[in-house]
């Protein structure tokens, strides 16, 4: 019931289907972590069928234009053999960035649904807003807030461990150059 009423007017229908895509987005970026990247996924969406899927793969692509936006319509640009991509729907689980964003518009998207705000590098309205900007010839459908709190925890997971893995490790290296100072050298490595 708080979806309906943070929706307002959006059938329930219409948010059946928001949270549908938005689980199976969750679940792209759950593939992501398993990689060691962000956990950021994305689904595009065409008559509610599933067209095109990605996830964040910057750290291990070395790329920093790999965001799951990003790898997402490229695989459905690929697929529908045309880099416009009409009457979509996108379904990701950060706001997206300026990057992002900027290919959304380019490329034609109808409709835009995130779970988590980035109050950092939003370009969907939290910093700025590309997406919905009126001097650009194409602009989104946004509706933002679905699967919210899932969507925010997942990333605080990922954050919090790995602030306490760097930590851990930073503590590690502590104890070896405290023993090796020591003259336990046969003792590290």
């Amino acid at each position: 019931m708080k979806y309906k009423e943070f929706f307002g007017d959006l059938s329930l229908t219409q948010l059946d289907r928001d949270v549908h895509f938005m689980t199976l987005a969750m679940q792209q970026a759950c593939k992501a972590e398993a990689r060691g990247e962000v956990p950021v996924g994305a689904v595009l969406v065409k008559d509610d069928k599933v067209v095109a899927v990605g996830s964040n793969d910057s750290i291990s692509q070395h790329d920093p234009s790999a965001h799951a936006e990003m790898q997402c319509l490229r695989q459905a640009g690929k697929l529908v053999e045309n880099y416009r991509l009409l009457d979509t729907t996108l379904y990701v689980t950060l706001e997206p960035c300026a990057m992002c964003a900027g290919a959304m518009v380019h490329s034609r998207v109808t409709r835009l649904v995130y779970g988590a705000k980035d109050e950092k590098t939003g370009a969907a309205g939290s910093v700025i807003d590309l997406v919905r900007h009126p001097k650009f010839n194409h602009q989104l459908d946004v509706s933002h807030g679905v699967l919210e709190q899932e969507c925010s925890e997942q990333l605080r997971a990922f954050f919090r461990r790995r602030r306490k893995e760097k930590k851990e490790l930073k503590k590690e290296l502590k104890r070896l150059e405290a023993l090796k100072a020591d003259g336990n050298d046969s003792a590290v490595g």
